[in-house]
């Protein structure tokens, strides 16, 4: 195989793997959870006292909540996801031209070797 031919498919392996890689990447990157909240230095006795109040009854409240989980998504208020799946459109038309960008040089390969051999 001729240096050229490693480096053409050097690079059809890197937009190949680039083009599955985009529309995962775009789904981690749209995760909704929220970051976790600072600490709480520099609080008053008063406010301590709040803010564990409020841990608790969240805790409590959270506690309950998992008691009573509805089954499926549609029960448990599941919002429709967002967006128009442009990105898993885009990644399958990419993946099906590279399918038939290397089916062409197959094919190519082969008539060129029948026509010489």
């Amino acid at each position: 195989m001729s240096h050229r031919h490693t480096l053409r498919l050097a690079v059809l392996t890197a937009v190949a793997a680039g083009a599955m890689l985009v529309p995962a990447a775009a789904a981690v990157a749209d995760d909704p959870t929220p970051s976790a909240t600072e600490g709480k230095d520099g609080l008053t006795a008063k406010e301590k006292a709040d803010a564990d109040r409020k841990t608790k009854e969240r805790e409590a409240r959270k506690a309950q909540a998992a008691k009573d989980l509805p089954r499926g998504g549609v029960a448990a208020g599941e919002a429709p996801a967002e967006g128009n799946g442009s990105t898993a459109l885009i990644g399958s038309a990419t993946g099906a031209l590279l399918l038939a960008g290397a089916g062409t040089v197959v094919l190519r390969r082969r008539s060129a070797g029948r026509r010489d051999g």
